[in-house]
Parts: C-alpha cells; structure tokens; sequence
C-alpha cells in the first residue's frame, strides 16, 4: 500500500510535524474569524458566523495599529544599527589578531546567553534619567546589546571565508578602505548580511521584556498592547487572536524574502 501511493516513512514523520507546527497557527487563525459568543460556546474545526469585525478593530482602532507601527519603527532601527557596528567589529575579528582577539569574541556571546531580564533594571533607570524613556530608540539600543553580538558571530564566519589576496589587490588597484568595504566586500558576503538581519530582525520583533519595560505610551509595541486586553467585560479573544495573525505576517515577509541567504547560511555551518 506505502508503495502504491509513495509514502514512506521519512515522509509520514515530515507530514505529522509539518501538522503539529501548523495546527497552532489554523486554530489562531480560525479564532480571528469568529465572534466571542461563537470562540466561547463550543469546539468548532471551522467558523460557523464566519466575520472579519476582529481585523476591523486592529486597523481602525490607534491603540491597536499603532503598536504595529512602533514595533517597526524599532525593530528597523535596530537591525540597521546592529548591521553597522557588527560590520566593521566582525571584519577586524575577522582580517586582524590583537591581543585579547578571542577573549573579546567571547564577552561578546556573554552578552547574547544572558537573559533580558537581567539588563532591564538598569536600561530602565539610564533612559529615565537621561529622557530616553518611552522613545523608539530607548528599545532599539536595548537590543542592540543581544543583536550586536549575534550579528558579528554570523558574519565573521562569512568574511572568515573571503581569501584576503582580494583585499590586497583591491588596495594595490587604489581602492580605499571605504570603497573596497562597500563595493566589493559587501556584495560577496551579501548572504552573510541578510542573515544576520534576519535574527536581528525576529528577535527585536518577538522580544516583550524590554520593550515593554522600557515603553508605555508613545513607543508601546504590539506585543505589549496584546497583554493588555483584559477588561471589565472580560477577554477579547477574537480580537486578540487577530493580532497575533497580523504579528506572524512581517515574520513570514522577513524568512521569505531572505530563505535563500538562510539555507546558504546553514551549508556553510554558521547559522
């Protein structure tokens, strides 16, 4: 019969944990596009008053969108400033040895194993004594300090793999550093780059500690609005669910447009 119909086991295991990764995604989906009454009620496959009022109240409503808003603004903020420190930091690791080269490589990944609860004390009594606080920049920096680390590890082994005899001819053609490091370095490590934006990327976009310690009005993210949606009438699970959909999607745009540079990442055993 397993020959018959080209299943074998390899394939039976992927479908039963592609299911098991998918159904929560269904089931949060299948929510959205119900009513309270009808989430509340009972146990459904499909929505039986099928409506889009949920998605409605995230797009008009400015408590709502606004935290998709600001999360953005953050989360690209960060990953442009962690891309331009850990460039030119994984290229000195990279190109040049120093004395504490290796000790310095690994205080970097200190950072990154610690937990965000321990630094968000400290962030939130710095940006509140220097005005900083409830600002787009206040979160981006905080997460620069586990971005960063992450960022120079990925890329120092993609610049690792660049034959430095191309440094040299492009300095004997009368390249400058600048032009050399933009014109031809980048594009070759190119996959490198978008690598390291992705997880700078997901991890500035799923991270709620911080964000929401650091903000709570002007900069509030949507992962902060969505912990507070309890009321006097009591949860809204429709809308709720609503916006975690809407939270998966920029996630989804982000590993689409760079899958590519991902699975170059994992054939060179540095993602």
């Amino acid at each position: 019969m397993r020959k018959r119909f080209g299943i074998n086991g390899s394939t039976l295991v992927m479908g039963l944990y592609l299911l098991f990764l998918l159904l929560p995604i269904y089931w949060l989906l299948n929510m959205s596009l119900k009513t309270n009454q009808e989430i509340l009620g009972g146990f459904s496959l499909f929505p039986q008053d099928l409506t889009l009022a949920n998605y409605a109240v995230i797009l008009t409503d400015p408590s709502w969108y606004m935290g998709y808003v600001n999360s953005m603004i953050y989360v690209v903020m960060n990953t442009v400033i962690s891309l331009a420190v850990a460039l030119p930091a994984a290229y000195a690791f990279s190109r040049y040895h120093f004395m504490g080269d290796k000790h310095l490589f690994f205080w970097l990944l200190t950072n990154r194993m610690a937990p965000p609860a321990v630094f968000a004390l400290p962030f939130f009594q710095l940006y509140s004594s220097v005005g900083l606080f409830d600002t787009h920049i206040a979160v981006a920096l905080a997460h620069c300090l586990f971005n960063v680390p992450l960022a120079v590890w990925i890329l120092e082994g993609f610049m690792r793999g660049v034959p430095k005899e191309i440094d040299e001819t492009a300095y004997i053609d009368g390249y400058s550093f600048t032009r050399f490091f933009t014109r031809i370095f980048m594009p070759l490590i190119a996959s490198g780059i978008g690598v390291a934006a992705f997880f700078c990327f997901m991890f500035s976009w799923v991270e709620l500690l911080l964000s929401r310690t650091l903000t709570s009005v002007d900069a509030k993210p949507i992962a902060a609005t969505m912990t507070r949606t309890v009321s006097a009438s009591g949860m809204d699970w429709g809308v709720l669910a609503a916006a975690g959909v809407l939270t998966i999607v920029p996630g989804a745009l982000v590993i689409y447009f760079v899958r590519n540079y991902i699975a170059k990442g994992f054939a060179l055993g540095r993602v």
